[in-house]
C-alpha cells in the first residue's frame, strides 16, 4: 500500500515542499530503504522510526518498506522527517485511515516516541500558510513559533501516540490558540539601556547620530572607558522592529536553533563575535550553508570589539555585505542568499598598551608601535597587560 505525507525542507531561509512517499510491498524480504538524497541524519531515522513506532504501542510491519523524499534531486538533511515517515508507515500499513492532504508534518522522534525540538519550524509554517494548508502537526516545544501565524490550525504533539490517537479519533488534540503579537511588542525589554548610562555625553551623542542615520561607527578609547557598554546599549535607542522585520529575524534564529523558547524576536539583535572568528563563522557558509554572525545581526547591531585583532582577510569579507545588505553563498550543491542589513559598531584601543592620550596612565608605546597597531591586524598580547576604568571614552 502507498501513502503520501506532506513535509518540507529548509533551503537558505525559505522552505520547499517535500512529499514523503511510503510504499510497503507485500513481496520481498523485510527491509527499510530511504531514497531521495538523504543525508546521514535522515538515513539514521530508520532506527528512530522503528523504535518509536514499537514503543508507542503500534505495529512495525516486517515487510519491504521504501521511503521516497520527493523531489529526488533536492538534498534532504536533518531529523525533521522522522514524524512524516513514521506516520506514512502507519497509514501504509493500514493502522491509520485518515485524509491528511490538508496537513503538514515535521518533527524529530526519540526512541520512546517523544518529539524533540526541531530547527526551522517558522519557515515551514510560513510555507504551509502560503500553500493554503489547513493543519500543521509539530513538536509542542516548537508550537509557539507557528502560533504567531493565522489562518492555519496548530496541533502541538508530545508523543507519536498522541498523533495516532488523534487521527484515529480516540483522543483529539486541543488546537493551539494563536498568539497576540501586540503583547510581544509591548513587552520589549533591554538588558542594557542607554538611559542608565551616566556621563559619556559625547559618546552617547555620537551613537544617537549613528542610530538616527543607520551609520556605522568606530569607538576608540582606553581600556575600561565604556566602549563595550555603550555599544550594548545601542539597540535600546534603535527604532522598534516592524512585524515584517521581526519575522525576518525570527526565521534566521529559528533555522539556527537560537530562539530559546521565544515565539517572536521583537528586540533588535546584538551580536559580538570574538576576534578569533573565522570568515565562515562571520559571513556564513559550510558544506550546507548556514547563517553567519552578520545574518544573525540582521536588522540589529554587529559589534566587533578589539577591532585591530581581527585578521585582515576576515574584515575584507565584510565589504560586500555592508554595501549590499545581503550575502550570497555559493556551493557545489547550490546557492543561497542570507540577509545582512546590520549596523556595524567597532571598538579599539588607541595603541597597543591602550593608554595613548589618556590622563590616567602614560602610554608606554613608541610612535612606530602606535602606527603599526593602527595599520595592521596583527595580534598584540601587550595591549592586554593593563585594565583600568577611565571616566570618559574617546571617539
Amino acid at each position: 500500500m502507498l501513502a503520501k505525507v506532506n513535509s518540507s525542507a529548509v533551503v537558505g531561509l525559505d522552505a520547499i515542499p517535500v512529499e514523503v512517499e511510503i510504499d510497503i510491498a507485500s513481496q520481498g524480504l523485510p527491509s527499510f530503504t530511504i531514497v531521495g538524497l538523504p543525508d546521514k541524519a535522515v538515513e539514521e531515522s530508520r532506527e528512530r522510526v522503528r523504535s518509536a513506532i514499537k514503543n508507542s504501542g503500534a505495529d512495525f510491519p516486517a515487510k519491504r518498506i521504501t521511503v521516497n523524499l520527493a523531489p529526488a534531486d533536492l538534498p534532504k538533511e536533518g531529523p525533521s522527517y522522522d514524524l512524516p515517515i513514521a506516520l506514512g508507515i502507519l497509514i501504509a500499513s493500514g493502522q491509520i485511515e485518515e485524509n491528511i492532504d490538508d496537513a503538514i508534518f515535521m518533527g524529530e522522534l526519540s526512541l520512546d516516541g517523544r518529539l524533540r525540538h526541531t530547527n526551522g519550524v517558522l519557515p515551514q509554517a510560513l510555507l504551509a500558510q502560503s500553500k493554503k494548508l489547513k493543519r500543521i502537526f509539530l513538536p509542542s516545544i516548537n508550537a509557539k513559533e507557528a502560533a504567531i501565524l493565522k489562518g492555519i490550525k496548530i496541533y502541538p504533539l508530545n508523543t507519536l501516540s498522541e498523533l495516532f490517537f488523534h487521527l484515529t479519533n480516540q483522543k483529539l488534540i486541543r488546537e493551539l490558540k494563536h498568539l497576540n503579537l501586540k503583547d510581544h511588542f509591548n513587552n520589549e525589554v533591554f538588558e542594557f539601556d542607554m538611559k542608565d548610562v551616566k556621563g559619556q555625553e559625547g559618546a552617547k551623542r555620537a551613537l544617537e547620530i549613528a542610530a538616527a542615520g543607520n551609520h556605522n561607527i568606530l569607538l576608540k578609547g582606553p581600556p575600561g572607558a565604556g566602549k563595550t557598554l555603550l555599544a550594548r546599549t545601542l539597540p535600546s535607542i534603535l527604532p522598534t522592529l516592524t512585524l515584517s522585520e521581526a519575522l525576518e529575524v525570527t526565521k534566521i534564529y529559528s533555522i539556527s536553533g537560537l530562539l530559546n523558547d521565544k515565539a517572536l524576536i521583537v528586540t533588535r539583535p546584538f551580536r559580538s563575535p570574538h576576534h578569533t572568528t573565522s570568515h565562515i563563522g562571520l559571513i556564513g557558509g559550510g558544506t550546507t550553508p548556514r547563517p553567519g554572525e552578520i545574518s544573525l545581526a540582521h536588522r540589529g547591531v554587529l559589534f566587533l570589539d578589539e577591532f585591530p585583532e581581527f585578521p585582515r582577510h576576515v574584515l575584507e569579507t565584510l565589504r560586500q555585505p555592508v554595501e549590499d545588505g545581503i550575502v550570497t553563498i555559493s556551493r557545489s550543491a547550490g546557492r543561497v542568499n542570507f540577509p545582512a542589513k546590520f549596523m556595524l559598531v567597532a571598538a579599539q584601543n588607541p595603541c597597543p598598551c591602550g593608554y595613548y592620550g589618556s590622563y590616567v596612565r602614560q602610554c608606554s608605546c613608541s610612535e612606530y608601535e602606535r602606527r603599526k597597531y593602527r595599520t595592521t591586524r596583527r595580534r598584540l598580547i601587550r595591549q592586554r597587560q593593563y585594565r583600568v576604568r577611565l571616566p570618559s571614552a574617546f571617539l
